[in-house]
């Protein structure tokens, strides 16, 4: 069963749109090519577009577990979103659903 990450992120205010953009687009294609994931959406905030939430699919847990080794290390350091974040994001993992049939 596939699991679903949250992960909430304040740009900076003296980052124009284009160059957030561009970071958060480099960024997610190198998510979207990682074993185990399943799908990317960046959703904006209506009432603040500066905050973003990107919902993430992954195939399992151990595949996300994976996936944020390897964000730590240098080859996986996302330094061009770092650049456009106005502080470290806030992430959400789940991994358990309610059937509603």
């Amino acid at each position: 069963m596939s699991m679903t990450v949250l992960l909430e992120v304040q740009l900076r205010n003296d980052v124009s749109t284009e160059d957030a953009e561009a970071a958060i687009r480099e960024t997610l294609a190198q998510t979207g090519g990682f074993a185990g994931n399943e799908s990317l959406e960046v959703i904006v905030d209506d009432a603040d577009p500066n905050r973003l939430v990107v919902v993430e699919r992954w195939t399992t847990t151990a595949d996300h577990d994976a996936y944020v080794a390897w964000r730590g290390t240098p080859e996986g350091a996302a330094n061009a979103l770092a650049a456009v974040v106005a502080g470290p994001p806030v992430t959400r993992t789940f991994d358990r659903t309610i059937p509603l049939a």
